[in-house]
Order: structure tokens, then sequence, then C-alpha cells
């Protein structure tokens, strides 16, 4: 009889989530991020953030044990940026890529960001739309379980990027996928699956990205998990921001509940299932493409619907979930994404209804502040 898997220690977590500013009138992106930093900097201090461009902004949450408290972070943190962004004439707009943007787009006045625009000239140049995503911190860990961790998450962050698909509109064109982030993201150097690595290959390979040129700096390390280098937490970044606040909330639920799981494992010296590099990028193709109607590989090498590896995942995460007393919520918080449909088929079924793109920004806008 196998032994029950013994979780020691279940990981708090955060989120982080990023935002564009669109006009309140035009409903295309404006740069005022300054202005509606300044604003929320006043009430949220540093997990007030800036982005690469000057038309984005970002909100921090704490570090949290309880889902409840971590809804209730990201709840207030939104409705102050949403108000900052108010007195500024502005919409705060919650999706993966800009639904309206003005063709060219303005990189925030920072000595870094210049040094990216410079280095990456011709990719800023080409870009004609904000990408905005929302990134789940688990922790405490040390860099060397951050990146067992993270060996163990790489068969299921496809499905994760799928049930978060956030982004079909892009500077005013349907892009045809459900998230144009996620096709469009692939464009910058190091986006992609993490290899699974231990700690002195994982230095060595980010030398060896900075040495070359590949990346600016530490920071610039783009993989869909990777060590915070600012915390002791693995950062897993492979979705698109959200306006419904229980789409997020699954998703850190879930990213957090399969951390725990793998966690304990891997201190029980289980090693982790893998997936084939090839069928691992065409999983999150697949994801990007199609959303929750995607059919992926599952480590055996079977093609199968991405609804069924969604409930493989769940299974897979059931003693995280248990640990930390979300099983209830996690079905709860599931049957609502069901019910009211993946991000980009809201934004779509809403174009089709109204058949304008500020609707659907104001749409967006409006679901960002929901309780």
């Amino acid at each position: 009889m196998a032994v029950p898997l013994r979780i020691e220690q279940v990981l708090t977590f955060g989120v982080e989530e990023e935002f564009v500013l669109a006009d309140a009138s035009s409903r295309i992106t404006v740069p005022r991020a300054p202005e509606v930093l300044e604003k929320m900097t006043r009430q949220l201090g540093p997990r007030a953030q800036q982005e690469f461009y000057a038309t984005q902004v970002e909100i921090n949450s704490k570090p949290h044990l309880s889902a409840a408290k971590l809804r209730t972070d990201l709840a207030e943190a939104r409705r102050i940026a949403a108000d900052a962004a108010a007195d500024a004439s502005c919409l705060l707009v919650a999706s993966g890529t800009a639904v309206l943007t003005p063709g060219s787009l303005a990189v925030m006045d920072e000595p870094r960001y210049h040094r990216m625009a410079t280095r990456f000239a011709s990719l800023v140049a080409s870009s004609d739309s904000e990408l905005s995503g929302c990134h789940v911190h688990v922790g405490t860990v040390d860099p060397g379980e951050a990146l067992a961790v993270s060996a163990g998450l790489r068969p299921w962050l496809p499905v994760v990027q799928a049930l978060a698909a956030n982004s079909p509109f892009s500077a005013g064109r349907d892009r045809g996928c459900a998230s144009w982030r996620g096709m469009d993201y692939r464009r910058w150097p190091t986006v992609g699956p993490a290899p699974a690595l231990d700690e002195a290959g994982y230095e060595a390979a980010v030398a060896g990205l900075v040495a070359s040129g590949t990346i600016l700096d530490r920071k610039m390390l783009l993989w869909y998990a990777r060590p915070s280098d600012r915390w002791p937490t693995l950062e897993v970044r492979v979705t698109d921001v959200n306006a419904d606040l229980d789409v997020t909330m699954l998703v850190a639920v879930l990213v957090r509940a399969l951390a725990t799981t793998v966690l304990a494992e891997v201190r029980a010296g289980v090693k982790p299932e893998q997936i084939a590099d090839a069928q691992l990028v065409d999983a999150h193709d697949q994801a990007a493409r199609h959303g929750m109607d995607a059919f992926a590989a599952n480590p055996a090498g079977e093609r199968v619907p991405m609804t069924t590896r969604l409930a493989e995942l769940t299974d897979r995460a059931l003693p995280g979930l248990r640990a930390a007393g979300d099983v209830d919520l996690a079905y709860r918080l599931m049957d609502a994404v069901y019910a009211h449909r993946t991000g980009a088929e809201r934004q779509r079924a809403w174009f089709a209804a109204r058949s304008s793109l500020a609707d659907v920004v104001d749409n967006l806008a409006r679901t960002a502040v929901t309780p």
C-alpha cells in the first residue's frame, strides 16, 4: 500500500497583476502611468509598480496563507488602482493585450527600460500592443527547491495558461486566438517553458544568457517559471491578466496547491513526472491558440482535451488543496469559470452582442473592480 503523501509545509502565495490605462473617452491606451502611480503609491506604497510601457501599471499583493485574505487584498488594490486611474481620466483595464492602442507605445522614463528599448529596438518598434500578465509567487522556498518545484510544474503550466487565456483582441483587431499575449510574447528572448535545472545549472544558464547579450540582465529572464531574485519564492508567470477575480484566484489556488504537493514529493525523494520539450512547447502553443478548447499532450504523450488535463491537474493538486483547506474553494471557482466562460470567450461574446471594441474595454474595466 502506498504511503500517503505528507504535507509538512503549505506554501504562502501572492499575486502580481499588470493593467493597461485606457483613456475614459476614446478607450485607447494612454501614457499616464506616472500620474496614476503617484496616486496609487499613496495607499499601496511599494506594492504599486511601474511597467515597461507608460500605459501600464502593476499591483502586487502581500504574501498570504489564506486564499480569502489574498482575494480581499487583490480586490482592494484593484479598487485603489482604478480610483487613481479615474482621477487621471483613465480606465484600469485587465486584458492580456490592449484592445485599442494608439499604434506607437511610449516606454516608461526609467534608465533600465530605455536600455532595453535600445537593445531590443526592432522588437519594441514592431509592437503595437502592451502585454499584461498575472504572476503567482509561491514560497517560502530556497532557490534549489524552487527549481525542483519548477521542474514538477512544467507539464501543468499549459493548462494554467489555457484557463486564463484573456487576449483575443489586440490593437483593434481580433487576432484569431484565445491569448494573443501568449503568441506575441514569444518574440522576446527566453520566453517559454523553463528547463529542468539544478541550482548550479540555473546560475550557469542565466550567466550565459547575460554574457551573450541574449538578455540585458537577470531580471529579464522570462521563463514561465523562475526563482525570484527579490523574494524566497518561485514565480509562475505564464498567464494573461484577467478582469474576473475568480479566474485570478483559481489560477493562484491551483498553482499554490500544485507547488505545495510537488515540494512535498521533492522532499520525500519522489521525482516529478516530465514531458518532452517538443510536446510541452506544442501544449503552450495550443493553450494560446485555443484556450480551454485546445488539445495537449500529457506526460504519456497522448493528446487529450485541455478540459481533461484540467481535471487531471486538480486531482494532482488535491494533497496541496486539502492541506490549505482550499478543496471546496477550488471546485467552486472552477464551476464559476466554466459557467461564465474564459476571459477570451467573454470578450468575444461581449463584442458579438455590442459590435463595439470600446464596449469591450468598458466591460473589462467594470469587471476588474467587481467584488
